[in-house]
């Protein structure tokens, strides 16, 4: 089979993979989560639209913030001198799940609660990204972009600004191929990881429903002992970001487990976000 082949058959596999879950996904999350996009019909049907044109604000975050660059800030606590110079002493950039509205999304809800939670002063920041399950491969290739950009400017910017990374879903599988590179994983375009420079300034890592879950690894939560729908080879392995990340996943997940319960998919940050929060505070230092 030619090499264009192989590609035009493995996007009708990713297409049939997620295809199934689409509207169901698409549906849960606008029942769950103010704001989430209903384009289902659309969608499955391989309809990209423009993401990054005709959106409103993100009323899951619950914050006017720019919904032109998908960003939102808040700030509590902390010094006045790290805010008199336009750094927050944390900053979390939050990426969110496939089909969500542009913003935060439905793990907001944690950024929110460590922002509440914490001594210092802390700015959130949502990556701005298509989020499409349909067309998937693109979507994360978009995603990483945005991402790698924003931790890139943020460093240069703000050099003393510990990052906290959260991410949804597909938000989870932009993070990981930002920090550990996309390795070989049929279908989707090849990215490295990103600066090693850039990646010490991150200090917490939170992955939640994860398609690129791998069992075993010691930094993992949940339940789940299989392997997600694309998961991680040795060559982009998160090993070394094991000591400041978490990923959660339970069995039956049909995204991060390769099972068939949507509503496991859904129900992290009901179920995780004491835990989570709990980890990303001690990261930052309270």
């Amino acid at each position: 089979m030619t090499s264009k082949r192989k590609r035009i058959a493995l996007g009708g596999v990713v297409a049939a993979v997620t295809a199934g879950a689409l509207v169901v996904v698409q549906n849960s999350f606008a029942a769950t989560i103010p704001g989430a996009r209903t384009r289902a019909g659309a969608e499955a049907t391989g309809a990209t639209g423009s993401p990054a044109t005709g959106r409103a604000g993100s009323s899951a975050t619950g914050r006017a913030g720019t919904s032109g660059s998908g960003r939102a800030g808040v700030s509590s606590g902390g010094s006045a001198g790290t805010r008199a110079a336009g750094c927050s002493d944390v900053k979390i950039i939050v990426t969110r799940a496939s089909t969500e509205a542009p913003g935060t999304g439905i793990i907001g809800s944690l950024a929110r609660a460590v922002t509440r939670d914490s001594k210092q002063s802390v700015t959130t920041e949502a990556t701005d990204y298509p989020a499409l399950l349909n067309p998937y491969p693109p979507s994360v290739a978009a995603g990483t972009r945005a991402l790698t950009k924003q931790l890139t400017d943020t460093t240069a910017a703000c050099p003393a600004t510990k990052i906290v990374l959260m991410g949804y879903s597909q938000g989870a599988h932009v993070i990981g191929d930002v920090l550990a590179g996309t390795g070989r994983v049929a279908g989707f375009t090849r990215a490295d990881a990103i600066h090693a420079g850039i990646a010490d300034r991150v200090v917490a890592v939170v992955l939640m429903g994860d398609p690129r879950f791998v069992p075993g690894k010691p930094f993992n939560a949940g339940t789940s002992r299989t392997r997600g729908l694309f998961p991680r080879g040795a060559d982009a392995a998160l090993d070394a970001f094991a000591d400041r990340t978490q990923s959660f996943c339970d069995t039956g997940d049909n995204f991060c487990a390769g099972g068939r319960n949507v509503a496991v998919h859904l129900g992290y940050t009901r179920k995780y976000n004491r835990v989570a929060g709990a980890f990303v505070l001690d990261r930052i230092g309270g």
